[in-house]
């Protein structure tokens, strides 16, 4: 009997895995085709955006105003998967991937999901540029000034 249920936990564990592969990969679809409909389906209503800026902190309401208007002009943004690892206990899961975008190379994309009534929704979804080590304190040097100053 206890066999049976792990085995029956894993064969669970593993199918959530894939719905939240597929959910990750059609938000990055869904936003390469500027298909807001779509790609806001995927997010929790409570769910929070976290973009590259310090300032993007954005409730998925107030990311629906910045994104929608730049979807209906027919332009989104493309990052492409290369790596994920997905983390799941019961009805939250957590996830990092790395994305790349051929503009400006390597992301980071982190996150949460909740399994809602047998629906994974996006709940955090946070897009970093990861900065090597050895540029970071120049780098934030720069990152500093700029804020003072505008």
């Amino acid at each position: 009997m206890v066999k049976l249920f792990i085995y029956i936990s894993i064969l669970l564990f593993n199918d959530d895995k894939k719905e939240i592969n597929k959910v990750l990969d059609n938000l990055h679809l869904y936003a390469s085709k500027a298909d807001g409909v779509k790609y806001f389906d995927l997010f929790d209503s409570e769910g929070v955006f976290f973009g590259t800026d310090a300032t993007e902190r954005w409730s998925i309401d107030e990311f629906k105003d910045y994104a929608l208007k730049r979807f209906e002009t027919g332009t989104g943004w493309t990052y492409e998967p290369i790596s994920r690892n997905i983390f799941i206990n019961e009805n939250t899961a957590w996830f990092d991937e790395e994305l790349e975008n051929e503009k400006y190379g390597i992301f980071r994309g982190t996150g949460v999901l909740i399994k809602k009534n047998d629906k994974w929704l996006i709940s955090q979804y946070n897009l970093l540029l990861p900065i090597p080590n050895d540029l970071l304190i120049e780098y934030s040097k720069e990152i500093k000034e700029f804020l003072i100053n505008n």
